[in-house]
């Protein structure tokens, strides 16, 4: 039985913290999970920065899959593993096969698994009801083993393989002269037992004779019929059933639909999709994965009873800073250590939220509760994220509890605490081979106070000097940054982390009548350097907000 898949992800520009907390959570809930019934899969809604490309490196764990979008999409509905069959075969088996399958469609495709057309049951019913001269299975190019199977026959001489592609179908009546008269070179002959009617129609070169009734066909005939090449039937109905069946050996291409066919993709989202099938009358629809091969059907009634992504988010709880379309999914837990923010959920969830330094000390806890070890590798990534959030215990936001917890994974880790942080720091501190709108999204996300949304960067470093150049080169970046995320204010911290202060710049309208009103200062419009200042939860965006709400 496949697993319930559940994604457990951090924010958009996700930090050291986001991504470690991710996999050791992952890891936890499928260590405790004793039905085994679920399978957490860590998982990043952007990209990496330099510190935790580190972090992962050293000790050994893989980068999470990178998620964009949690919108329900197709490969989340029920299939229909309906087989894709071959263009070749006669309407009467795709009929069987409909019936079989209880379905109204069928796809069909080539030796490649790609999608040639489809026939429904209004195309098999028009193939029976409309009225067609008797060239037409000629017209079809009619396998002669269709027209065996149909008639439930048996091929007495000549190639089942072959096709028949000229003449016209005639039933054998009147005389053995009159039929003589009837029956053209290339022709198809449905006879009862007449055997001197048999061999005029050989005689007349006719490409295929078939014998109802079941008669047997005289040593003679057969021995004609090699010599001539005529493939030769024989079938257990009578003449007129033959006739009215024979049509039904037609192959199905010569009536499905193969022009402007109308298919979906694997990742194609539900809510587009059900838009698109609302205008088209058809009742099932094809789905091809990322090669554009075949791989089943659905129906309108399927895009129902879609089932949601479950995710566990870490380390956030704004809806702003979620993946996209996070209302579409089916939250299950909330790991974080933030303000409450602004997501809603559909139903009851489990929601930890401690006033600590880093959401990694929340999961560090959770192991302990539970008695389930912890690996040197998980260890590792734990005690880089709890360093990372609270700047090697400078962050007003660090706890006792953190630096507890700190020291505690630093031992299983074998690993030095001040020797990881400093490789970390100067790990994410090389920005040399970063674009500069790759340094403004590494640690970036969005705030709302009131009618206002404010955007807010935090980039540190060991030191001014590399900070001064960050900050020539991102300073002409800030009014683009607004315009693209659509937010009316940007501030960015540059954080010395070994002197603990922070150089804010920022741009937007009021952005320095703001800030100056935070933190009692004048006003600036190049920028503010705030003494002590290095936690962007604690010392900042509370200050900010408090003064947006006031004026």
């Amino acid at each position: 039985m496949e697993k319930t898949k559940v994604w457990v992800v951090g924010h958009k520009h996700p930090d050291t913290d986001s991504i470690c907390a991710a996999i050791a959570y992952a890891n936890l809930k499928n260590q405790i999970d004793s039905e085994k019934k679920m399978e957490y899969i860590p998982k990043r809604a952007g990209d990496i920065n330099a510190e935790t490309a580190y972090v992962l490196n050293r000790f050994q764990a893989k980068i999470p899959e990178l998620i964009s979008d949690v919108g329900t999409q197709i490969k989340d509905i029920h299939i229909r593993k309906t087989v894709g069959v071959s263009s070749h075969i006669s309407m009467k088996k795709a009929w069987e096969m409909m019936k079989t399958l209880k379905v109204v469609t069928l796809p069909i495709v080539n030796s490649k698994q790609k999608l040639e057309g489809l026939i429904v049951t209004g195309d098999i019913a028009k193939s029976y009801m409309d009225v067609y001269d008797n060239n037409i299975l000629a017209e079809a190019r009619t396998q002669y083993k269709n027209i065996v199977e149909t008639l439930e026959g048996t091929l007495l001489t000549g190639n089942q393989h072959a096709y028949f592609c000229r003449g016209k179908v005639v039933i054998g009546v009147g005389t053995p002269e009159v039929l003589a008269q009837a029956v053209d070179k290339d022709d198809l002959v449905i006879l009862g037992d007449r055997e001197e009617s048999q061999l005029s129609s050989i005689a007349s070169n006719c490409s295929c004779l078939i014998v109802t009734n079941g008669f047997s066909v005289q040593q003679e005939v057969i021995e004609a019929a090699e010599a001539h090449e005529v493939v030769l039937i024989s079938t257990p109905y009578d003449t007129f059933t033959v006739a009215r069946l024979i049509n039904q050996s037609i192959p199905i291409k010569h009536f499905m639909t193969k022009k402007d066919l109308v298919h979906f993709d694997m990742d194609d989202y539900v809510d587009e999709v059900r838009d698109a099938v609302t205008k088209i009358r058809h009742r099932d629809f094809p789905i091809l994965d990322e090669n554009q091969n075949y791989v089943g059907m659905f129906s309108r009634r399927n895009l129902m009873n879609a089932q949601k992504k479950q995710l566990i988010l870490v380390d956030h709880n704004e809806k702003s800073q979620a993946v996209s379309n996070i209302d579409e999914a089916e939250i299950l837990e909330i790991i974080d250590h933030h303000r409450l923010g602004s997501l809603e959920t559909m139903a009851p969830v489990y929601f930890r939220n401690q006033p600590l330094g880093c959401t990694s000390t929340i999961i560090y806890q959770m192991y302990q509760e539970l008695g389930v070890e912890i690996t040197p590798q998980i260890a590792g990534l734990m005690c880089s994220a709890i360093l990372s959030d609270t700047l090697m215990f400078r962050s007003p936001t660090c706890t006792p509890l953190d630096k507890e917890a700190a020291l505690q994974l630093a031992t299983i880790a074998k690993v030095s605490p001040e020797e990881l942080a400093q490789s970390m720091f100067e790990a994410g501190s090389n920005f040399s081979s970063k674009t500069e709108e790759e340094i403004l999204n590494q640690d970036f996300k969005i705030f709302h106070a009131g009618t206002i949304n404010f955007g807010v960067a935090q980039i540190s470093a060991m030191g001014r000097t590399e900070l001064d150049k960050v900050q020539k080169r991102i300073e002409p970046k800030l009014t683009a940054m607004m315009d693209e995320k659509r937010i009316d204010m940007i501030f960015v911290m540059l954080t010395d982390i070994l002197n603990e202060s922070t150089y804010l710049i920022y741009a937007g309208d009021s952005a320095a009548q703001i800030v100056a009103g935070a933190y009692n200062c004048e006003v600036s419009h190049d920028g503010t350097m705030l003494e002590g200042v290095v936690s962007r939860k604690k010392q900042l965006i509370p200050a900010l907000i408090n003064t947006m709400t006031e004026q």
